[in-house]
C-alpha cells in the first residue's frame, strides 16, 4: 500500500477556526495545514498570530 497525501482541511472548518481565534483565513489554513489534528497546538499558534 501506498501512503497518500491527507485532504485539505475543508473549508469550513477553516472558517470557523479563523473566526474562533479572529484571524485571516489564509493564517488559518497555514495553521490547520501546518499542524494538522493536533488542535492544541494549531489554538496555541494561533493564538500568538492574533495578538
Amino acid at each position: 500500500m501506498t501512503l497518500e497525501k491527507q485532504a485539505a482541511t475543508p473549508l469550513k472548518d477553516v472558517k470557523a477556526f479563523a473566526q474562533k481565534h479572529r484571524i485571516e483565513m489564509t493564517d488559518a489554513q497555514n495553521i490547520l495545514d501546518q499542524h494538522g489534528t493536533d488542535r492544541k497546538s494549531a489554538d496555541k499558534a494561533a493564538r500568538r498570530i492574533a495578538l
